[in-house]
Formats: structure tokens, C-alpha cells, sequence
């Protein structure tokens, strides 16, 4: 594995060269210090990285992408079986294209304006010189007729920037995130170049197939283009017909043999039993693991528990809810704020509640490790997925391919992605509280035999359609489509 500083003495990718490519907002490894203060890279945890490194091993596959250091330039490497190619951004670069145009413009406009989203033009043209600093970077590596693969809302524009430069190349893009409804995107003062960046793709998949219907829906509003099927006749300047694209919908998961794998280890069921005696052995223990975003409805769900523990329903000693709020963009005002009045509810419900031996609420604001991970997963009983708005939500995923015996209970907002494929789990709308806390209620006394049987179906569905099967089907179906 070479060190940082290799990586920044290479030499460049030659161009060309490499037949299949990923662009991504990040490269997949993350940059790591011993204790002698010697830097390495270790390959990041994730599923869009277990999914797509085997095929870039078979296929010469390069990763364009940021390596995550500012105002830092490092030359393109090789690991893993892939060629890393680093896209260098400054801290200004951070701050308007990606804490700017991308994460307070784009994400609160893409999950239904939850947090009103701001539109600055300083935004604007920075997200679009970055853009095509990532496609010229793509096109440099890529050779003729290869397969690229541009990743998630941060790089709309690549797709149309990449087709202008390099019109040989098989290109598509998948959309992590919600698409919005047309009513909902009207709001971007950008909408139409947002729209003609995406479809220089050949594909575009999307996590749910509202979500494709949106964009399609957007497509014929905006532009005017005629849209049959899943299929987008896309025109030149002269409204005459180029070619054709298509938008599909096609949810990602998880790598569930890993996650099984790692619950039937000896060690970690060991951690999952000193977790649960940590807690004080409570009957139940409710579980929720987010990023401490305002899109995953963390608030409503520790109010809707706290009700409960009003309310009698449940008492601290029989029920413990264990919150994991990972950091997420700390220096984002409308994040900030979220921490501050999680942590003061939380206090607020431990202060009333707790006991000697019992907290009502575990608040762990820390990233975890998998191995950790699955451990939660294993102590918890209840599974609360509470998301206001999610593209997909891998952690109900995770904790259902955790479950091969078939414990526990998955409650989960109809308003993230996995709920079209998991309808076995008790389905709640999170803006309902009345609603959440009798789901909560139901999940605490179901009987054994039914929860059992919900979880078998949801880990049937879970294993056959892991993050490989993912990546093959789309790869498969942009493989299909015709210019």
C-alpha cells in the first residue's frame, strides 16, 4: 500500500488507458497516521466501494475523485487494483462548491425543503467550474469507448461536460439522494442546466422509481423533450433528436454476506451481550443509528419516546432507546443547531427519567467501526428508521442481514427508499407521532413468531438483492442503451 507522500511524488495517469471509471465527490480511501506520524491509505468503509472494486479490478478501473485535504495537490496513484486519480479543492473550493451549491442548496431542495435551501450564484459557478474539473480529469484517464460512471448529486454537470469532450464514451450516473417533484425543483434557478447535465448520460439511475418518474416529469416540463416509457429523446439546439437516454430506477443495498459474516462471529455476538449489560439488561432495547442530519427524523423519534416514557407506556429499566448520531458537516449552521436541541431533549428526557441503574436515552455522538455496527445491531430488539425523507437508508438493511435468527422488529418511515423493498417492516409516517409511538408500542409486544416471520421474508429480499447485485444490473442495463 503506498504511503501519502508516494502517492504525491507518482507520476500522472497517462492518458487513457483505462476502460471503466468512477467519479465520485470522494476517492475510496482514507488517508491514516501512525503513531510515528508515517501517512497511509486505507481503503474506505462503504458499500459503493465494495460493490465497484472488484469490477474495476477485471475491467483497468480508475476512481476520480477528491482525496479530502484541502488545498492540496497529489498526483494520481495506484491502489487496491485501481488507479486513483485525486481531484485537488481548495477550502474555498469546500466551502462554495461542496458546504455551499451541493449541501445547502441541492440536498435541502432534493429531500422536499425540510430545511429551506439557499441559492447564492458565488455557489452556482463554483459548483460548475468543479464539475468540469472532475470531467476533464475523467476524460484524461478514460480510453476510447469506455465505461464511466459518475456518482451522486455533487456532479450533475459531468455527464453533459463529459459527452461534450468525449461523445465515445459510455456514460452513466446514478442519483444516491431523492429526486424532487417537479413542483419542488421549479424552485432552482438552475434547473434547466441541472437537467441537460444529468442527461448527458446514457443512464441515470435513480434509488426509487418515484424518483425517476420526477425526473422524467421535469425533463418534459423544462425542456420540452419528448419522454416515452423510461426513455428520453434528447435534442440539439435546434429541437432536432441526437439520441436517446433513459432513467431507471435501480435501489442500491449492502454487501449482506459481510454483515452476516461478521454477526455470526463469535467475538462480536460476545460484544453485542456486554452491550445489552452495559445498558442494564433492559427487556427492550430501541435502536437508531444515523448521521446526524435534520433529514432523519432523529427528533421525532426521541420525542415520540419520550411521550411514551410520559405517558407510562414504557419505563426506563424495561425499555432503553441507544441513539448513535455520527458527526455530520459540524460547521453547517442549520447542523449545529440540530445538535444543540437534540442533546438538549435528550438531557431533558434523562433528567426526568433516569434511574441509578438506568439511562432512558444513550446518546453516542461517535462514528462507529462495522464490527461495532453489527454488535448494536445485534443487542437492539427494536429498529427505529424515522427518516422525514431518505434516498434509500442502508442501516435497515444492515440490521435485517445482521438478524440470521430472525429477531427483532424494523420500524420504518414510507418516506425512505428501502420501504418499497421492505414492507415487512412496520411502516409509519415520522411526521405522525401519535402514529410513530403506537408502532413503537406494537414493535415492543410483538409476538416472537411474527416478528420472525417479518424478518424472514425482509432477509430473503435482502440477500438476494445485495450491493453486487446493484451494480451488475445497472452496469448491465447502461451496457444495453443506444446513442
Amino acid at each position: 500500500m503506498p504511503t501519502a507522500q508516494d502517492a504525491a511524488r507518482s507520476t500522472s495517469a497517462p492518458t487513457g488507458g483505462y476502460d471503466f471509471v468512477v467519479v465520485a465527490n470522494r476517492l475510496p480511501v482514507d488517508r491514516v497516521t501512525d503513531a510515528d506520524g508515517n501517512a497511509s491509505w486505507n481503503r474506505s468503509p462503504g458499500g459503493l466501494v465494495t460493490a465497484l472494486a472488484p469490477v474495476m479490478a477485471r475491467a483497468e478501473g480508475a476512481w476520480v475523485g477528491w482525496h479530502g485535504a484541502p488545498d492540496e495537490s497529489l498526483e494520481a496513484f495506484d491502489d487496491g487494483g485501481m488507479r486513483l486519480v485525486p481531484v485537488g479543492l481548495s477550502a474555498e473550493d469546500v466551502e462554495l462548491y461542496y458546504e455551499g451549491f451541493s449541501n445547502s442548496t441541492l440536498w435541502p431542495l432534493y429531500h422536499d425543503v425540510i430545511v429551506a435551501p439557499e441559492f447564492h450564484r458565488t455557489w452556482w459557478d463554483r459548483y460548475q467550474e468543479i464539475n468540469r474539473r472532475f470531467a476533464e480529469a475523467t476524460a484524461a484517464v478514460a480510453d476510447h469507448g469506455a465505461t464511466v460512471w459518475v456518482q451522486d448529486y455533487q456532479l450533475q454537470l459531468v455527464p453533459q461536460m463529459l459527452r461534450a469532450s468525449r461523445p465515445d464514451l459510455k456514460i452513466g450516473f446514478f442519483n444516491h439522494i431523492p429526486f424532487p417533484p417537479l413542483e419542488i425543483f421549479a424552485q432552482l434557478p438552475w434547473r434547466r442546466r441541472v437537467l441537460l447535465g444529468l442527461l448527458g448520460a446514457d443512464l441515470v439511475g435513480f434509488q426509487r422509481q418515484s424518483d425517476a418518474n420526477n425526473f422524467l416529469r421535469c425533463v418534459r416540463r423544462y425542456l420540452g423533450y419528448t419522454v416515452k416509457a423510461q426513455h428520453i429523446h434528447v435534442q440539439d439546439d435546434d429541437g432536432q433528436p441526437i439520441r436517446t437516454a433513459r432513467a431507471e430506477a435501480h435501489p442500491i443495498s449492502i454487501d449482506s454476506a459481510q454483515i452476516t459474516e461478521l454477526a455470526r462471529d463469535p467475538e462480536v455476538r460476545a460484544r453485542a451481550a456486554e452491550i445489552r449489560s452495559e445498558l442494564g439488561d433492559p427487556e427492550t432495547v430501541l435502536l437508531g443509528v444515523d448521521r446526524l442530519d435534520y433529514t432523519k427524523g432523529i427528533r421525532h423519534r426521541i420525542k415520540a419516546f419520550g411521550e411514551l416514557l410520559a405517558d407510562g407506556d414504557l419505563h426506563v429499566g424495561q425499555a432503553t432507546l441507544v441513539q448513535v448520531a455520527s458527526p455530520s458537516r459540524e460547521r453547517v449552521e442549520h447542523y449545529i443547531a440540530l445538535r444543540e436541541e437534540v442533546e438538549r431533549t435528550v438531557g431533558a428526557i434523562n433528567g426526568e427519567y433516569d434511574t441509578m441503574s438506568h439511562t432512558a436515552v444513550r446518546y453516542l455522538h461517535h462514528s462507529y467501526p462495522i464490527r461495532e455496527m453489527v454488535a448494536l445491531y445485534l443487542a437492539a430488539d427494536v429498529m427505529l428508521v424515522t427518516a422525514l425523507r431518505d434516498g434509500m437508508n442502508l442501516v435497515a438493511k444492515e440490521f435485517i442481514a445482521a438478524h440470521a435468527d430472525n429477531r427483532g422488529v424494523l420500524v420504518l418511515s414510507e418516506f425512505a427508499g428501502a420501504a418499497d423493498q421492505l414492507r415487512h417492516a412496520l411502516l409509519v409516517n415520522p411526521h405522525d407521532i401519535d402514529q410513530l409511538k403506537g408502532a413503537i408500542m406494537e414493535a415492543v409486544r410483538m409476538p416472537g413468531t411474527e416478528s420472525a416471520r417479518r424478518m424472514r421474508i425482509m432477509r430473503r429480499q435482502i440477500v438476494a438483492n445485495d450491493v453486487n447485485r446493484w451494480s451488475r444490473t445497472f452496469l448491465e442495463s447502461l451496457e444495453g442503451t443506444k446513442a
